[in-house]
């Protein structure tokens, strides 16, 4: 079944909700990430089918994604041949992701999502701790000599490519799986790691995207009202997200995510 066969009647209503989910989804991207487990649950809620609603609320985040990128071009100054090497993988399992998405039945995709989000909310809590480790490993400063053009090994360009297939499936705290394997797999400073993970992620979301365009199984109106809320957002996240509490953020995120993993375990 198509998407445009999936879709439901977008009162104004509906459309402002729409709205106001990606706009808390990229505010909660520029800060601590896994937006998705706020915008998809709610596409989900407002009748949209599983698989649907992923496809256009990942389509819809991907401006957001590149808003970051671009506010974070002082970071990656210096890290091409880095993002040379890793760029091919996670474009390649963003779209080994994207293609199982449409090709696999649908009632598989419906099965396996309570789990997903499962597995990101418990990424989200991690994440603290996930961090606190990276900073114990990496420092503060940037490695000496010529940062970025270090030889990356097979581990980190496989992990890469497999959390690009994790993305391009369904994505969410898909930067925080790329935080851990970069932090592990590369020595350098937090928020220049942070400023690829952005890169790859856009990445994976762009090229998933792409194939999804290139199927014609997207819901267009709902991708144009997820990403002006992303867009904005994501801007506003930039200006003022710093000065609330990550921690409460991620309360947040966690309640929404078990409520909607719990609502489509036992009440779909």
């Amino acid at each position: 079944m198509s998407a445009a066969a999936q879709s439901v009647d977008l009162t104004l209503a509906k459309s402002a909700v729409i709205v106001l989910a990606g706009g808390a989804a990229g505010f909660i991207n520029s800060i601590v990430g896994s937006g998705t487990l706020i915008s998809f649950p709610t596409l989900v809620g407002l009748g949209f089918a599983e698989r649907a609603a992923n496809i256009a609320n990942g389509t819809g985040l991907f401006p957001g994604s590149m808003s970051a990128v671009a506010a974070q071009r002082p970071e990656l100054a210096g890290q091409r041949s880095r993002l040379v090497r890793l760029l091919p993988a996670s474009m390649l399992g963003g779209i080994t992701g994207a293609i199982l998405l449409l090709t696999l039945p649908g009632s598989w995709f419906k099965r396996i999502v309570p789990f997903l989000i499962l597995f990101g909310v418990g990424l989200v809590v991690a994440g603290p701790t996930i961090q606190r480790k990276l900073r114990e490993r990496n420092g503060s400063s940037t490695i000496e000599g010529n940062p970025g053009a270090e030889r990356i090994g097979p581990f980190v360009v496989v992990a890469v490519y497999l959390a690009g297939v994790y993305g391009g499936y369904f994505g969410a705290a898909q930067g925080i799986i790329l935080m851990g394997i970069l932090g592990v797999g590369i020595r350098d400073a937090l928020p220049r790691l942070n400023a690829v993970k952005n890169v790859l992620a856009g990445t994976v979301n762009g090229i998933a995207a792409v194939v999804f365009v290139i199927k014609g199984d997207i819901l267009w109106s709902v991708v144009g009202l997820v990403a002006v809320g992303s867009i904005v957002g994501g801007v506003v996240g930039a200006k003022v997200g710093r000065k609330i509490s990550p921690t409460v953020l991620r309360g947040c995120i966690v309640v929404i995510g078990v409520v909607a993993a719990t609502r489509l375990l036992f009440f779909s």
